[in-house]
C-alpha cells in the first residue's frame, strides 16, 4: 500500500504526565530505555516492566520540557502505569497524573512525535485536526501487521517476554542503569534464547486470535492478529523459515 503525505489515521492513546525536578531521574530508574538523555522535544520508546520482566505497558516517552515528560500509553493502560509509578515514587519530587489528549497519525513529512509502528515515516500529532483523508482502521492494521509491530492486548500481554515480541530491539537499552525487570531481560539477551518469535504469515482468510499454527500434526504457534491474507503469529524459533504450515486447515507460510 502506498502512503502519501496527505494520509492520516486515528491513533487511540491514553496519557500520563510525569513532571517535577526529579522527573527525569525517576523515569530513568523506572523504564527500560534511556530517557534522561532526551533533548527537549525528543521521544523514545520504552517498557514499564514487572520485576520478573513481564510487560506492564509499552510506552512512548516524550520530553516536553526540562522537567516535564508525557507518557503515551495504549488504551486502558494509563491507570496501571500511573499506579505502578506512584508505588515506586517514594521521596522523588515529581507529580504523576493522567492527561487528556487526542492523537492522530500523519504519514510523511510532518511535525510531531515520531511513530515507527507502521513501516512508513509517520508522526503523532496531539490535539489537532488531521490533514487530508483518514485511513480506515483496517488499512492501518494491515500496515502494522506488514511492519511486524506488536500491539498491546494482541501480541503483547503479561504472558509474553519482551524478546519474543522483538521489543528488546526497539524499547530496551542494555547500557543504561538499573530498572525493574532489567535482570531477567538482560539474562535472556546475553545468556539465553527466546523459544518463540513474532512472525508474519501469508495465508488465506483472516483467522481469529489464538488459533493454533500447525507444522504437520504438531502445534508450533498461535495467531495473534489478522487481516485478509496476512497474520501475525508467535512461532517456535526451531521451525524452519520454509516450513509448510497450516492454520485452521488452510496452508500458511512464513514471510521471509
Amino acid at each position: 500500500m502506498n502512503v502519501v503525505t496527505t494520509k492520516a489515521g486515528v491513533r487511540p492513546r491514553e496519557f500520563v504526565r510525569v513532571s517535577g525536578p526529579d522527573a527525569a531521574d525517576f523515569l530513568e530508574r523506572m523504564v527500560s530505555n534511556e530517557v534522561a538523555s532526551l533533548d527537549l522535544g525528543e521521544s523514545r520508546r520504552a517498557l514499564l516492566l514487572t520485576p520478573k520482566g513481564r510487560v506492564i505497558a509499552p510506552l512512548v516517552v516524550w520530553r516536553r520540557g526540562q522537567d516535564d515528560f508525557l507518557l503515551l500509553a495504549e488504551p486502558g493502560l494509563a491507570e496501571p502505569v500511573r499506579t505502578q509509578l506512584l508505588r515506586a515514587r517514594f521521596a522523588a519530587k515529581c507529580e504523576i497524573e493522567p492527561e487528556e489528549h487526542t492523537s492522530h497519525l500523519v504519514f510523511g513529512d510532518a511535525e510531531g512525535i515520531p511513530n515507527e509502528e507502521y513501516g512508513a515515516a509517520a508522526v503523532e500529532v496531539l490535539d489537532a485536526e488531521p490533514p487530508g483523508e483518514l485511513l480506515s482502521d483496517d488499512e492501518l492494521e494491515r500496515l502494522r501487521i506488514e511492519a511486524r509491530t506488536p500491539r498491546w492486548g494482541y501480541e503483547i500481554d503479561d504472558r509474553v517476554l519482551p524478546a519474543e515480541a522483538g521489543l528488546t530491539e526497539t524499547h530496551v537499552s542494555f547500557t543504561k542503569g538499573c530498572y525493574p525487570g532489567q535482570e531477567p531481560v538482560a539474562r535472556l539477551h546475553y545468556r539465553g534464547k527466546a523459544n518463540r518469535a513474532l512472525r508474519i504469515l501469508e495465508l488465506d482468510g483472516a483467522p481469529e486470535p489464538d488459533i493454533e499454527v500447525l507444522h504437520g500434526d504438531k502445534a508450533v504457534g498461535r495467531i495473534t492478529s489478522s487481516v485478509q491474507g496476512l497474520s501475525l503469529a508467535y512461532i517456535r524459533t526451531d521451525v524452519p523459515d520454509d516450513a509448510a504450515l497450516t492454520v485452521d486447515g488452510a496452508r500458511a507460510s512464513i514471510r521471509r
